[in-house]
Order: structure tokens, then C-alpha cells, then sequence
């Protein structure tokens, strides 16, 4: 007889006060259980103004003062020695040569928004756009930069952004991952360890959804008849509620039990979700689906919208591969690779935040842009000559996110780097305050979203993280 069994037996006197205790114990160890179904919705701390998150992830680090940083001192001292001081170290040896922009800027919307020529139809959607000038981070390396702005740590091993959110939350969807990465072509350096659960249960890892007819391995049943899938399934549940039990609440086996009802379920849900031939030709062409250079990430555009209107929490993009492009990653060939870039991106990113919004989904969905860092004003040339071939090397010193929907002001910007691009210097933005207003835009308390681990309450902003209070709507 199990002590559990002699204190329900003898429930008199101190054994019953004892038995007392140990439910009211397991039961406040239960009540946030999230072992039987990971992804079961949990209230947020306060009310939320968003629902979801898009991050639309620019792998590489394009280059703030070519994008939406306007610098007309780098156009006026092309070429010569820039005026600073001392330059911090960087990844490469560089020049001190300064880089005048190579692409045009004006203004768009109402506001008034600058936005560069790479951009003619995200610049349509300026009055959206929450625009951050001051971002900084802690790395100029692309592995431990694309660590930092998934985890808010440098260091592999920690959850994503992603997981936290899904851990925090849960999801609507109860036929899709909460936590969903779309890939394009090109998983960033560091892996898929950008998009772990780390320290978190498993279940809150990003799933990854790759190009072509099949994203996931086995979603198409081996079984002929369904009957029989479901009397294997049936089998595998009564075999592991036999060993629950047996030795009670085990959380590997009552997450394996939801891991394979998820699976089954999302046998029907993934070849829905990817079934285009309910959206209209319009819809198609204004994501560029008809487009050969914008066709890919228009399609996982505008599979990020269906997603979120079926209720998944997280979605991720990666930047697409064609041929010719290396990512925003322009130590050469700026002007040409960063014009690849963005004509693969704009027309998608254009369309997906005017089809959210037509939809009325965009007040309810947090679209995120940028990379893990900029680049610096001045040019890595070839030979110390300028010429076509003529790059930026890595600058986290002062660099350039946007926000749109889901809480944030639009037709803004927030912050600012120097003349040069080259630091913040007003109002600086670190990852963690971007992580911080995430969460909080989410209904999340990014100091009360912990984890034990290792000794101590971990989060996904460590001890640090302000919210960034003057771009809330």
C-alpha cells in the first residue's frame, strides 16, 4: 500500500489533515499544468491589445541608412574619411571611407514617413508602420546576433521568443503548432536552435514548415483507410493512460499522448492550411504569387495570415533563397544584393499587412521586421576602390526594427541614430525592450513570464527590459 493509499484508508485525525495537504498541495502544482495539453489557452497577465505575432525576419542585417534611416551627410561625404573620433571594432576590416546610400528616399502616407525606394510598396502602408531608428544589440556576429534577437541571449540553448509566447499563452488553434516557422530557403546561422524551447518543455519549440507540397515529414498517412490509423492511435492512447495509471501523472508520457493527437489532427488541418484554391485572384497577385521573384514569400505571407486566422500564436518567416541572393548580408554588392532582397520581400510584406488590415485582423496581430543588426556607414571596398561591388560590414550599434498592428502607433518613428547612422543616440531601443513591449502587447508581464531553471526564476529578458511606452496606441 502506496502512503497516498493508507492516508485515503485512514482519513481521521492527523492522517486526514495530512491527505488534506498533500491535495491542496498538488492541486496549486496543477492548476497552471501544462502536461496534458501544452497548448490549452491561459489567461494573459492583463488584457491584451494583440493576439498573435508575425515576425517577418530579415536574416543578415540590412542596412538602416538604406532602408528607413535617411542619412544625407553619407551622399555629402562620399567617399571621404568619416568624422568620428575612434570606430568600434567590427567584424572585418572596413574603411573609413563613408558610404552615401546608393538608393533614393522620400516620404509616404499622411505622416510622412521616410522610407527608401527599395520599399515602394511597404511605403504604402507607411501609416502602419511604428518605425524604431534606435535599435541596439549586444553582437556584430551573426550566430550569437541571430541567438540574441530569438532568445535575448547570445549563448545557443535558450528558448525562442516563440516558445515563450506559446508557453505564456498557449494557442487558439487546437489543429496547428503554436509556435510556426516558415521557411523560405535559408535558415540562419545558428540553426534551428534559433527557434528552440531550450529550457521549456518540448512541446513549445518552433515548428518548421519547409517549402514544397509536403512541409512536414509524414503528414500524409501511410494507413489506406483512416480506420486503421485511428485504431493505432486508439492503441497507443489506452497504452499510455495504462501506464498514467499505473504510476500516475508522468508529463513526458501526457505530453507524448497530446504530441500524437496533434499529429493526427494536423494530418487534416496542414494540406487545408495549404490549399490556396479558396483565395481569390486578387488576394494571390496582391501577395505576388503571380510574380516569379516574389512568389515565395508571398506564399508564406499569405499562409502567416491564414494562420492566424486559425488561432496559431507565433509565426516566423525566413528571408528567401533565389539565386544571387546571400541574405541582407552585403559586405559586397550592397546596392545590388540589397535590391534582390527587397523586391523578393516588399510587394509580399505589402500585401500581407493590407490584407490583415482589410480583414480586421491587423489590430489584433503584431507584425515584426528587421534582422539581428545593421551595417555601418562606411564601405568594405574592393581594392579601396568604390565601384558596384562596394558593402557594409555588421553595426549593432544603432540600427532600424518596425512594428505594425497589434497595439502599436502608426505613421511613426521612434528614436535616432547620429548623422552617420552609425549609434543610437536618442532614445535607444535594446532587444529586451523590444522583447518586454512584445510580451506586454500579448497581455504578458514580461518580469512575472518566468521559468525554474537551474536555480533560479529565468525569463525571456533576463534581469533587464523597459517598455518602450510612447509607440503603444
Amino acid at each position: 500500500m502506496t502512503r497516498r493509499h493508507w492516508l485515503a484508508h485512514t482519513a481521521t485525525g492527523f492522517g486526514g489533515l495530512a491527505l488534506s495537504a498533500m491535495v491542496a498541495r498538488d492541486s496549486a502544482r496543477s492548476a497552471p499544468s501544462r502536461t496534458a495539453d501544452p497548448m490549452a489557452v491561459r489567461p494573459p497577465h492583463f488584457p491584451p491589445r494583440a493576439k498573435s505575432v508575425i515576425f517577418l525576419y530579415m536574416d543578415g542585417g540590412p542596412g538602416q541608412m538604406d532602408t528607413f534611416d535617411p542619412k544625407p551627410r553619407l551622399r555629402t561625404e562620399h567617399g571621404q574619411p568619416i568624422q568620428l573620433p575612434e570606430l568600434p571594432t567590427t567584424v572585418f576590416n572596413i574603411t573609413d571611407k563613408v558610404f552615401g546610400s546608393p538608393f533614393e528616399f522620400s516620404r509616404h502616407g499622411e505622416s510622412g514617413l521616410w522610407v527608401s525606394d527599395l520599399f515602394p510598396h511597404v511605403a504604402e502602408c507607411a501609416d502602419d508602420l511604428c518605425v524604431i531608428n534606435s535599435m541596439v544589440a549586444d553582437h556584430s556576429e551573426h550566430t550569437a546576433g541571430n541567438y540574441f534577437v530569438h532568445t535575448g541571449s547570445g549563448f545557443q540553448g535558450r528558448p525562442s521568443m516563440g516558445a515563450w509566447v506559446t508557453y505564456g499563452l498557449g494557442s487558439e488553434c487546437d489543429d496547428l503548432p503554436g509556435f510556426v516557422v516558415l521557411d523560405s530557403g535559408l535558415i540562419p546561422p545558428g540553426g534551428m536552435d534559433c527557434f528552440g524551447s531550450g529550457f521549456l518543455p518540448a512541446s513549445y519549440q518552433g515548428t518548421l514548415f519547409r517549402r514544397g507540397e509536403h512541409p512536414i515529414a509524414d503528414i500524409v498517412p501511410v494507413e489506406e483507410h483512416e480506420g486503421q490509423q485511428l485504431a493505432k492511435l486508439d492503441l497507443i492512447r489506452k497504452l499510455n493512460r495504462g501506464v498514467v495509471e499505473r504510476l500516475g501523472s508522468v508529463s513526458e508520457i501526457e505530453a507524448t499522448i497530446a504530441n500524437y493527437e496533434l499529429a493526427f489532427r494536423m494530418q487534416s488541418a496542414v494540406p487545408d492550411l495549404l490549399d490556396l484554391g479558396g483565395e481569390s485572384e486578387l488576394t494571390k497577385r496582391m501577395y505576388g504569387l503571380d510574380e516569379d521573384h516574389t512568389a515565395e514569400f508571398g506564399r508564406q505571407c499569405l499562409l502567416a495570415r491564414r494562420m492566424v486566422e486559425r488561432g496559431v500564436r507565433f509565426i516566423e518567416l525566413l528571408t528567401p533563397a533565389r539565386k544571387g541572393q546571400d541574405r541582407w548580408d552585403q559586405h559586397q554588392n550592397l546596392k545590388s544584393g540589397h535590391r534582390i532582397n527587397a523586391m523578393a520581400t516588399d510587394k509580399p510584406i505589402s500585401g500581407l499587412l493590407k490584407d490583415l488590415k482589410g480583414r480586421g485582423l491587423l489590430d489584433t496581430t503584431l507584425v515584426l521586421w528587421g534582422g539581428e543588426f545593421g551595417r555601418t556607414p562606411t564601405a568594405q571596398t574592393n581594392g579601396g576602390e568604390f565601384s558596384e561591388k562596394t558593402g557594409r560590414d555588421h553595426n549593432p550599434f544603432g540600427y532600424t526594427m518596425w512594428l505594425a498592428g497589434g497595439g502599436v502607433r502608426g505613421g511613426m518613428r521612434y528614436g535616432a541614430t547620429d548623422e552617420y547612422g552609425y549609434f543610437a543616440v536618442e532614445n535607444k531601443v535594446h532587444m529586451h525592450d523590444l522583447h518586454a513591449t512584445m510580451l506586454h502587447l500579448l497581455g504578458l508581464d514580461h518580469k512575472r513570464l518566468t521559468y525554474r531553471y537551474s536555480g533560479r526564476d529565468m525569463r525571456l529578458t533576463d534581469v533587464h527590459g523597459e517598455l518602450i511606452e510612447p509607440i503603444l496606441a
